[in-house]
């Protein structure tokens, strides 16, 4: 049985970091209901590619959940909330700050009739603070983390990524508070409120930048693919048009790389003794080893990295993740049967738990697909929810 098969999990976020959260405790069981607007949806619906009219993003972040609607602007559908908050463990939301309360649905009244209730909070500043109620989104993260100011040439502009990092690792972030809160609740039956920036957990990754910039007053800058504790590391590009990235963090490794590409030499120099040393003399090993690379196919270096013993992977595209052996044996990209789609291909759960494996059940749904089911729960039949379809409040 999953790890969270007694879980319910109210899903009010939308485009990315509240509902990612979400999608992690559904892989590992949780009943999780997204609740979006009637009309309007969650805007993830259509982000990115489509197909026949069905957005493909929404059916990997919105897989194994029940997709209902409701106005929450709407009395009626704020009842309809609290009545579903009394069977709940967990509510997760993104308005801005101040919204929820505005509704009547601040976490006094949700948690009334249910003390256990644990609430994820996502906004890109806090709850509080000079820049609560500003705007949040991950791209303002990313740039104001610091990540955008390290990332790219060093004679290059600062670069942001091209996917929604900021709110990734804060999805990831959140589910992890969900399960801190949930374990706390065990010993306490007390629920809380967590409130998550979008801010704090890609700073959070970012290294030893504020302890090193406090202590030493270093400002770390662009270095294009290398890094400022170790070398060589970089991309480096073969003979037949691959390219390849090589680590040598290791002292060792770093070794087996330079007497892979025959300069022993530079292995016995003082300054190669540290990943520091290294570091500032990268231009000086970077040259064989681009060299050596250039010099061979793809398959002739990374069959001369695995006999040395050193650590060098190919470039992939996400054609190449797909075909790759390790890839495939563990499962990592899954095939999920959908109502809509057929049999759709995405990313499958993030770990293997032996004993008690999480799974993927269904894509994302279409929107209110679930009313029916989630509201007869309720005591509300297809009359009542007739009439609050014809209301707008489903």
């Amino acid at each position: 049985m999953p790890p969270l098969s007694d879980i319910k999990v109210l899903d009010l976020a939308t485009i990315y970091a509240g509902p990612i959260a979400a999608t992690l405790l559904g892989d590992f069981g949780a009943e999780v209901i997204k609740v979006e607007h009637p009309q309007r949806g969650d805007p993830l619906r259509t982000h990115g590619e489509s197909k026949d009219g069905h957005g493909l993003w929404w059916k990997s972040v919105s897989r194994n959940k029940l997709a209902v609607t409701l106005d929450l602007s709407r009395p009626e559908g704020q009842d309809i909330l609290l009545r579903l908050a009394e069977a709940a463990d967990v509510l997760i939301e993104n308005f801005r700050p101040g919204v929820m309360e505005r509704w009547n649905l601040g976490y006094e009244r949700l948690s009334a009739g249910n003390r256990g209730l644990v609430m994820l909070r996502v906004t890109g500043f806090g709850q509080f603070g000079p820049y609560a109620q500003r705007p949040g989104f991950g791209t303002l993260a990313e740039a104001m983390s610091g990540f955008a100011h390290i990332t790219g040439q060093p004679d290059g502009p600062p670069t942001l990524p091209p996917l929604a990092l900021a709110d990734g690792i804060a999805g990831l972030a959140g589910a992890a508070a969900v399960m801190f809160a949930l374990h706390h609740r065990q010993g306490t039956g007390e629920g809380q409120v967590i409130d998550l920036s979008l801010l704090e957990p890609i700073l959070t990754i970012l290294g030893n930048q504020p302890t090193v910039y406090d202590q030493l007053g270093i400002v770390q800058q662009r270095i294009g693919n290398r890094t400022p504790t170790s070398a060589p590391r970089n991309t480096y590009k073969t003979r037949d048009g691959r390219w390849v990235a090589i680590s040598a963090s290791a002292d060792s490794v770093a070794e087996r790389v330079l007497g892979l590409v025959g300069r022993p030499d530079l292995a016995a120099q003082p300054w190669f003794q540290t990943g520091g040393g290294r570091a500032q003399h990268a231009d000086e090993l970077d040259q064989p080893v681009a060299a050596w690379i250039a010099a061979r196919d793809l398959a002739e270096v990374l069959g001369g990295f695995e006999e040395a013993g050193a650590a060098a992977a190919p470039i992939y595209d996400i054609a190449d993740v797909m075909g790759d052996a390790q890839v495939q044996a563990l499962e990592a990209i899954t095939t999920v049967e959908d109502d809509d789609l057929g049999p759709i291909k995405m990313q499958n759960v993030m770990f293997r738990m032996l004993a008690t494996p999480g799974r993927i059940n269904w894509a994302g749904r279409r929107l209110g697909q679930d009313n029916e089911l989630v509201y007869s729960r309720l005591g509300i039949g297809p009359e009542r929810l007739a009439e609050l379809r014809s209301l707008g409040v489903v």
